[in-house]
């Protein structure tokens, strides 16, 4: 067998969740370079240098694969998610913390963005939406946001943001994309124009 050749099966001396991880990473990165329709199960087990019926194994079809997909990036990305927003006390610090985090996420795993971009389009998404509506109802409850800022509204403003940010990492190189966080954060901060008469 050529090195370039499709593994029969699990490499040598690797864990089957060693290759449930190789499968999930390929298809997150199959996915984010040909689009959702075009991820087939062949093309995301040549993604991962195995055969169809190798990936087969694992997952019994293409929708468990990318469930599965989905399900191993929340496992990565909610904890760190929280964590940033738990790290700070002032609702516009944990805002910005979590930006942060999430930009971290994007720069560690370049077809994360992409990726999830694919899912939300397939009506699919990752639950950065439901932390912003945490922090937005945390700061409420504690009396730092007006008790007529909508919860909902102001969370799904913020994910929309989020959103937006993230299509701009699918395309963005890593220093436009954290100048392009930057001003975003400016944008929650209220200061990204000056005021009136300055």
């Amino acid at each position: 067998m050529t090195a370039s050749s499709p593994q029969l099966g699990r490499p040598v001396g690797a864990s089957g969740e060693v290759t449930r991880e190789r499968i999930t990473a390929a298809a997150m990165r199959c996915v984010a370079e040909v689009g959702y329709a075009k991820a087939t199960i062949r093309a995301i087990a040549r993604t991962a240098e195995m055969t169809s019926g190798s990936l087969y194994h694992y997952f019994s079809n293409k929708s468990d694969l990318l469930d599965a997909t989905v399900t191993r990036i929340e496992e990565i990305a909610v904890p760190r998610l929280r964590a940033a927003a738990g790290s700070r006390t002032d609702v516009i610090e944990r805002l910005e913390a979590v930006l942060d985090a999430s930009g971290e996420l994007m720069r560690e795993y370049p077809h994360l963005a992409a990726f999830e971009q694919e899912m939300r389009m397939a009506g699919s998404a990752l639950p950065l939406h439901s932390i912003f509506r945490e922090v937005i109802g945390d700061a409420q409850r504690h009396g730092a946001l007006s008790r007529d800022v909508d919860v909902q509204g102001a969370a799904d403003a913020l994910y929309a943001l989020s959103r937006g940010l993230t299509a701009q990492a699918a395309s963005l190189s890593p220093d436009t994309f954290h100048a392009t966080t930057e001003a975003a954060k400016r944008l929650i901060r209220g200061i990204l124009l000056p005021a009136h008469g300055e």
